[in-house]
């Protein structure tokens, strides 16, 4: 049931610090995000498209699962039973579209992500994982790190 309401909310989308932080706090800065995925105690996943993940690359450690390809919601969620207990942050260029899917699968009574906010660009939260200077990688290391389920 809940599964199928998130995959309604998720359908209008594409239309229109330490583990304890994650139990408290949903929106972190792309250096804690950063820091966490360095640790292991994160997953990330960059839903941007592929053009975008073209012209900037991705967050070093981040899944490339595009909320603009097909079996995006399956993809999804099979990175979170991938992450097991740790969390999931979502990252894309400036925090709207990862703030709009945490809002989303909040509603749909789903726990355990996380949004990073400032995004790969930047916005109001901040200067954004690039012009931090944050680690990136291209879209091709990307994808040969992705496991195989999440393809």
């Amino acid at each position: 049931m809940h599964r199928r309401r998130f995959l309604l909310l998720s359908s209008a989308l594409t239309l229109a610090p330490g583990l304890s932080a994650a139990a408290t706090r949903t929106v972190w800065s792309a250096p804690e995000a950063a820091a966490a995925l360095a640790d292991g105690d994160i997953s990330l996943i960059d839903v941007r498209s592929r053009p975008e993940w073209q012209d900037t690359g991705l967050a070093e450690g981040a899944w490339p699962i595009s909320m603009h390809e097909d079996r995006f919601e399956e993809r999804l969620f099979a990175a979170r039973d991938l992450s097991h207990t740790r969390p999931v942050a979502l990252i894309c260029a400036t925090g709207g579209r990862s703030a709009r899917l945490l809002a989303a699968l909040t509603r749909a009574g789903y726990a355990g992500f996380i949004d990073v906010s400032e995004g790969m660009l930047g916005s109001r939260r901040g200067p954004g994982w690039i012009a931090r200077g944050l680690p990136t990688t291209d879209l091709s290391m990307a994808l040969t790190h992705l496991p195989a389920s999440l393809r």
